[in-house]
């Protein structure tokens, strides 16, 4: 929740700048709040820069004010939408069964999911992280069809690195997003596992991206207030 419409306008005016008079490694997308949606999509050169929500309902539509629904998302011209923040999991009880039926409406509406798991500090020092992320994707993703599943992306969040200035390790992020994978490839095989993009989301900056992205297993970031900016945001992006 950050910038109001006008400053949010002109960040995405300046990246998409930026990124028209360079060539980039890596799909660049940004989420803004809903009321930035499709105003930044009319400026932004949609094969430069995708444009995300930063959540959606778990209804089509009806009685349920205050709810933006995929539908009204996909409307704006918005490519993406992120599900299951470790946010929206804390602070509004979004549950595995919601976000099951997030997905399922974001794949209906022709969005791509971008799905965020992760565990917690208390989680983290119990040791049951791995316990943890493979029960987020279960309980919500493993009843999609391969050819579905294919369509999301996953976003690793340690919840305990997100705005605290602690990171995850380059080992530790490797670590646990090699564990990711191995339990796609249990589920999906190979080839769907392998061309799944998991990103590292947790205070992921310019000094440190170079190394994080260097892991085999770390496809990008998911990027928070390091992308307020346009030029440290940039530096993530040049890592790549």
């Amino acid at each position: 929740m950050n910038k109001n419409l006008q400053e949010g306008i002109a960040l995405a005016t300046e990246l998409n700048d930026i990124l028209s008079k360079k060539t980039v490694n890596c799909d660049v997308v940004i989420g803004t709040p809903y009321i930035h949606l499709a105003s930044v999509c009319a400026i932004v050169d949609s094969s430069k820069l995708g444009v995300a929500a930063e959540n959606c309902a778990d209804h089509v539509s009806g009685a349920y004010t205050g709810e933006i629904s995929a539908e009204m998302v996909k409307s704006t011209g918005a490519q993406y939408v992120i599900l299951g923040h470790s946010e929206r999991r804390a602070y509004y009880g979004e549950t595995s069964a919601m976000l099951k039926t997030k997905t399922e409406l974001a794949l209906a509406n022709g969005l791509t999911p971008i799905f965020c798991i992760g565990e917690v500090l208390e989680e983290r020092e119990a040791g049951k992280q791995f316990e943890v992320v493979e029960a987020q994707i279960k309980e919500s993703l493993f009843d999609f069809s391969a050819e579905d599943f294919s369509k999301i992306v996953l976003a690793y969040e340690p919840v305990w690195a997100i705005g605290t200035g602690k990171t995850a390790s380059s080992e530790q992020a490797q670590e646990i997003h090699a564990f990711i994978r191995s339990v796609l490839v249990a589920k999906y095989g190979q080839e769907i596992a392998e061309n799944c993009s998991i990103l590292y989301g947790g205070s992921c900056k310019a000094s440190n991206a170079k190394e994080l992205f260097a892991n085999v297993d770390v496809d990008g970031g998911l990027i928070g207030g390091a992308a307020l900016n346009a030029e440290d945001f940039m530096g993530i992006v040049d890592a790549f």
